[in-house]
């Protein structure tokens, strides 16, 4: 099979699903993109996703490129400057790091840093005067993303939240058939998302730091059920918080968490997230009949069908997150609106809070 590519065409798209589609690569193919340099990337934190996925994604952009890196470890700058041949004017740490305001090669800062460490660092980019990508989960709580939501437009900076998973095929795909109802309405959505995670002194295992899985992989979750209904959900009806692995997971942190979401018409979303087993699947009961994707959220791979065909557009990592970076900096360069704003990290992070005072209350709570 074909390995899709950011310029495959509408008209491939629109087969596969059945439906009226538009490509990633396409969703800018009638707009003038201004000619000008690759947008400059810096990556603040240079954890795993930096290294493994985010960096090796640079390399494979066509819009933009990276630039810089923001570490507080000294240790790992030779390697990275050796590898990408950083230069050493484009290296920064955590207390310099506002300089970067000077650095015309920089046009934007992706934070990738514990959750807790968001909302200081898309500030910090914003008043420096630099496009922000903030991985997600956008921040540990609402008042935090809207401050910096506020932020980014009082510095008239683009912002926008690390969610791949919206600009890909597949999810489009599905997406596409919610919208224009070619099933009918939808009935119920249920989705899972979640990993055996076998690390135990990682910032996932700190409360402090925004850890506990219904910030990392819940959001999956809850996007799948959103995306799957096309619609907010109006209130958490009940949530159960609770780990496998209390020694790991310890005071109540969530290792395991499953929540009964409530939308528009009384319709329900069951959902589950977990750090204890390996589960990934969305399936999206309509009038006319299911779409079921598995997996739905992973790195590559996600596939699924419905009654109108086969939905799978394969492609190999790290195609995502360059198809995202690419994305991101169209809309910087035309000035046009992101696909993932701020305040669609926000949505998310009301719908956490929700569930999280649902499960410790027992109550019904409102979004």
């Amino acid at each position: 099979m074909k390995i899709f590519s950011r310029r495959d065409s509408l008209k491939t798209l629109s087969l596969a699903a059945g439906a009226s589609l538009i490509s990633p690569f396409n969703l800018f193919a009638n707009s003038k993109v201004k000619k000008r340099k690759k947008l400059g990337v810096a990556l603040v934190g240079l954890g795993y996703y930096s290294t493994d996925l985010l960096a090796p994604a640079l390399q494979q952009t066509e819009n933009c490129y990276l630039a810089g890196v923001v570490s507080g470890t000294p240790s790992k700058i030779p390697m990275w400057r050796g590898k990408y041949n950083i230069p050493i004017e484009n290296i920064y740490n955590y207390e310099n790091f506002d300089s970067i305001a000077d650095n015309p090669n920089i046009d934007v800062v992706y934070v990738v840093l514990p959750p807790s460490m968001h909302k200081e660092y898309v500030i910090r980019a914003a008043k420096a005067g630099k496009h922000v990508w903030c991985e997600k989960p956008m921040a540990v709580t609402a008042e935090d993303c809207q401050a910096m939501i506020d932020a980014c437009k009082e510095n008239n900076v683009n912002l926008s939240i690390g969610y791949r998973c919206q600009h890909e095929p597949n999810t489009q795909a599905f997406q596409e058939i919610v919208k224009g109802k070619k099933l009918g309405n939808v009935l119920k959505v249920d989705c899972a998302a979640g990993y055996r995670e076998n690390r135990t002194d990682h910032w996932k295992q700190k409360v402090e730091m925004g850890g506990g899985v219904i910030y990392d992989m819940g959001v999956y979750a809850i996007q799948g059920a959103r995306l799957g209904f096309g619609q907010e959900p109006i209130s958490v009806n009940a949530a159960k918080v609770w780990a496998e692995r209390p020694e790991i997971y310890k005071n109540g942190l969530g290792e395991i968490v499953e929540a009964q979401l409530e939308f528009p018409g009384g319709a329900m979303a069951s959902i589950k997230t977990s750090f204890f087993e390996n589960t990934n699947f969305l399936t999206i009961q309509c009038e006319q009949g299911k779409i079921e994707m598995e997996p739905f959220s992973g790195y590559n791979g996600n596939k699924g069908k419905s009654p109108l065909g086969e939905i799978n557009f394969p492609y190999q990592v790290p195609w995502q997150q360059a198809n995202q970076m690419d994305h991101d900096s169209i809309s910087i360069m035309e000035g046009s609106p992101v696909l993932v704003p701020g305040e669609e990290g926000l949505r998310d992070i009301k719908v956490v809070q929700a569930i999280l005072k649902s499960a410790k209350t027992g109550m019904k709570v409102s979004i």
